[in-house]
């Protein structure tokens, strides 16, 4: 129960009005230095002079409040949300009032803070800002990557050492508080402007952890549009494993800390060698089976007077399958030793495939220069027997003789 306090102005004193106020001033300020209230904002307005002046109401009763520019403030304020204010009452002596000059601000508990980002959420969902089907694919080798984050806080140090651990690539830092009244605006405009410029590959949006509070400029439906709008990949990497914003759901790809974005948007060197090596031994298997397949080929010709030939035909098979996997095994080494170029890997890749084309073709070619078909066209044929059998001497009985051009029934 507050005690009313004893009067100590005499009935006979007269004061002029300055004085009154300035009395009255001191009254307050002394018996007020600080003091805490609950209640509902209202009638939120900001001045040139960069001051906001307000209304803290309840059910019975309003108080004007303000707030001086420069006192940080960790979200954005609207009509209607209820906040726990810090700060000392003072007095407007031109105007004969009093209001509370706030030192601090903050919403009256998290449930507040939820039940609002719930509601919010539910609105731009039913915009379409959510849906998968908006949702786009990382790019599988990016070249350049663009970071909207604070440039003096952790979780741009964090990403950069990740990312030169795992894959060394350009990084480009669009910087942007990331906390108070101007972090949702500008971190909008780091996204805005990056996609007018599209100089980036894929960009990150990154915070470090903090209370839900400090979290919610990444919740503004300014930037949740922005992160919407853009045509570039994003990848929100905001906080840690169990916080979320709504610019989670808006993004391409959801990351649980800034250091999980740069895991998820390069690979590995590792990672990178070992699918190379896959690679390379899948070529090399493919250009054996079918060196392999020649060969069974060449062997089935039962011609005899050019066996020699295919036989020597044969070994220059294996000749060349010796060189192309030497090829093979040096191209390999310049691509471990030039691994930091490995953005280059699908341009060799298609360069290589097209060299074992153009073997293969030649091998081809060459096979169909041996076959006995081309020997009957330089005017030999072949005496075969009722059995189909190749007569080679005279003690045969012909049955067909075949030419180039055609077979002869005798």
């Amino acid at each position: 129960m507050l005690q009313k306090p004893e009067p100590f102005v005499k009935p006979d004193m007269i004061f002029s009005v300055s004085d009154a106020s300035a009395l009255l001033k001191g009254v307050v300020e002394t018996a007020f230095p600080e003091i805490r209230i609950r209640g509902e904002l209202s009638q939120i307005t900001r001045a040139t002079s960069g001051h906001m002046y307000m209304t803290i109401k309840d059910a019975n009763a309003a108080i004007n409040a303000i707030i001086w520019r420069g006192t940080p403030v960790n979200f954005k304020l609207e009509d209607g949300i209820e906040v726990i204010i810090t700060g000392r009452f003072t007095t407007y002596p031109a105007r004969s009032n009093y209001q509370i000059v706030i030192n601090s601000i903050e919403m009256a508990g998290v449930g507040a803070i939820l039940k609002m980002l719930e509601e919010r959420k539910r609105k731009l969902a039913a915009e379409g800002l959510f849906d998968e089907s908006r949702k786009k694919p990382l790019p599988r080798f990016p070249q350049t990557i663009g970071v909207v984050t604070s440039p003096t806080g952790a979780a741009f140090q964090d990403i950069q050492n990740r990312l030169r651990e795992r894959f060394p690539v350009h990084v480009l830092l669009y910087p942007a508080t990331v906390q108070g009244t101007t972090a949702a605006t500008e971190v909008a405009a780091g996204i805005e402007y990056f996609n007018k410029q599209n100089n980036v590959d894929v960009i990150i949006v990154a915070r470090g952890g903090g209370a839900l509070e400090d979290l919610l400029p990444f919740s503004e439906e300014i930037v949740v549009r922005a992160t919407a709008a853009s045509h570039i990949p994003l990848i929100s990497g905001v906080g840690h494993e169990p916080d979320w914003m709504l610019i989670d759901f808006a993004a391409d790809v959801r990351a649980p800390t800034p250091t999980g974005a740069a895991e998820l948007v390069v690979p590995t060197k590792i990672s990178l060698v070992q699918e190379l090596d896959n690679l390379s031994h899948r070529l090399n298997t493919a250009f054996t089976t079918q060196i392999v397949n020649l060969k069974r080929t060449l062997s089935g010709i039962t011609l005899k007077s050019p066996k020699q030939v295919l036989m020597e035909q044969s070994q220059r098979l294996d000749d060349i399958a010796k060189t192309m996997s030497l090829i093979i095994n040096n191209k390999i080494q310049i691509a471990h030793q030039k691994i930091d170029m490995v953005s280059k890997f699908p341009l060799m890749l298609e360069t290589k495939l097209q060299r074992l084309n153009q073997s293969l073709v030649h091998a081809e070619q060459m096979l169909n220069s041996l076959s006995y078909k081309n020997v009957l066209g330089r005017g030999y044929a072949i005496v075969r027997d009722k059995d189909n059998n190749i007569i080679s001497t005279i003690s045969g009985t012909p049955s067909s003789i075949e030419f180039a051009d055609g077979t002869i029934k005798l």
